[in-house]
This record gives structure tokens, C-alpha cells and sequence, in this order.
């Protein structure tokens, strides 16, 4: 999945020789968690929450805060699902993406990189979600996509949900057919039902939740 699209240059970063003043001006007038900054030669080095710019004096200097800046950032070929990552462990709604010389290249929004998320097949496809559990040494993606195709199903997505006392616990999309043979499958290969939907009840919820996610940042 190319992200390249996705880059946007709308907003530079604020030079660290600027007043304080004008980091609080910007937040005022745009949504975003934080904002980018670079020194004169370029570099970028880091952000600044909105939460911390208004915790400065207006005629402070950006750079007398310098303490305050956040150095996250991903690269121009960081895939999607990492950038997702950066987001969620950040806590932010902007990602500076930097090229492999360190260069600011521009910044990802967040409610994008989700869209992209509710784009894969994992979520536009129709089919059925199977929720399914087993011990954290003992069971195998391989096996888990074996018992799908035996039982003539078309896995589109896996991925391990959770994970509590050596259980994991893997959500399956499954096309292509319904649950009920290959449930008693997953349990002849000693696997636990946890919950099979024939709809997309579950991922219908997953999407209801993520549109409240954008509708809460566009807000």
C-alpha cells in the first residue's frame, strides 16, 4: 500500500527562533495534537502538543522550550500498519514523515491512515468474523488457515486480538462460507469458540467506532 498520496505539505514547521506566541496562534486555528518544528538550516526536530504550547509564556522563544519536544517521526517507506503504530503509542494526530537524509517531507493525518485501515479487504469484503482462542505456544497461523481452506473458506484477514494468561486469541475473516463445519474443525484441532458472526455484526460495530474515532477529530 503506497502512502506517498497521503503526504501533505499544507503546513510547514515553525522555526525554534519563533515566539511561543505564534506556536498557540496555529493551534488556535487548526485541530491537530501537535505541530512540527525545525531549526534555520532545516532539521526537523521534533513536536510540540497543543497541551504544553499553552502551558508557555507568549514571548517566550520556541527554542527556550526545547525540553517539551516530542522527536517522534516515521520515514517516506514506513508501511502502514507501523505508521498506524506511531500513532497509537504517540498519542497524536499528526506524523512527520522524514526521508531517509532526515529531510521533512510533510505529515500524515491520522482519520487518513484509519480510512485506509476500513479499505482493506479485511473490513470491505463480505463475510463472516470467527473469534477463535488457544494456548499461546499452540496454535499456528498455518493450521488456522489449513482448517479455513479445507473447509473451502477464503481467509481474508487474521490477526491476534488479544493476548491473557498464555491465551491468545485470534479474529479471523472468512469468505466465501459459513461457520458451522468449520467451527467444529477449529474445535477438533482443540481450538476455543469465542464468537462466530455469519454477518458483519462485528466488524459493522469495528466500523461504527472508527467513524466516531474521525467524527471525534474532525470535531
Amino acid at each position: 500500500m503506497n502512502l506517498s498520496d497521503y503526504v501533505i505539505n499544507d503546513i510547514k514547521p515553525l522555526l525554534n527562533t519563533g515566539l511561543v506566541s505564534d506556536l498557540q496562534l496555529l493551534f488556535n486555528q487548526l485541530t491537530y495534537s501537535h505541530i512540527p518544528i525545525e531549526n534555520e538550516a532545516g532539521v526537523y526536530l521534533g513536536c510540540i502538543s497543543e497541551n504544553d504550547a499553552h502551558c508557555f509564556q507568549k514571548v517566550e522563544v520556541i527554542s527556550d522550550c526545547g525540553y517539551a519536544t516530542e522527536g517522534f517521526f516515521v520515514r517516506n517507506d514506513t508501511n502502514w500498519l507501523d505508521v498506524l503504530e506511531a500513532f497509537a503509542q504517540n498519542s497524536t494526530n499528526i506524523m512527520p514523515v522524514l526521508d531517509s537524509s532526515n529531510k521533512y517531507l510533510g505529515y500524515y493525518e491520522l482519520n487518513d491512515i484509519i480510512g485506509l485501515f476500513n479499505e482493506t479487504p479485511f473490513f470491505a469484503e463480505n463475510g463472516a468474523v470467527l473469534i477463535i482462542e488457544k494456548g499461546l505456544i499452540d496454535y499456528s497461523f498455518s493450521e488456522i488457515s489449513q482448517i479455513v481452506e479445507s473447509n473451502d473458506g477464503k481467509l481474508y484477514g487474521a490477526f491476534i486480538s488479544k493476548i491473557e494468561n498464555d491465551i491468545a486469541q485470534i479474529t479471523l475473516k472468512i469468505g466465501n462460507v459459513g461457520l458451522s463445519e468449520m467451527v467444529q474443525t477449529f474445535r477438533r484441532y482443540s481450538y476455543n469458540i469465542v464468537s462466530g458472526h455469519e454477518e458483519d455484526s462485528y466488524l459493522d460495530g469495528l466500523k461504527e467506532r472508527s467513524d466516531y474515532l474521525n467524527k471525534y477529530l474532525n470535531m
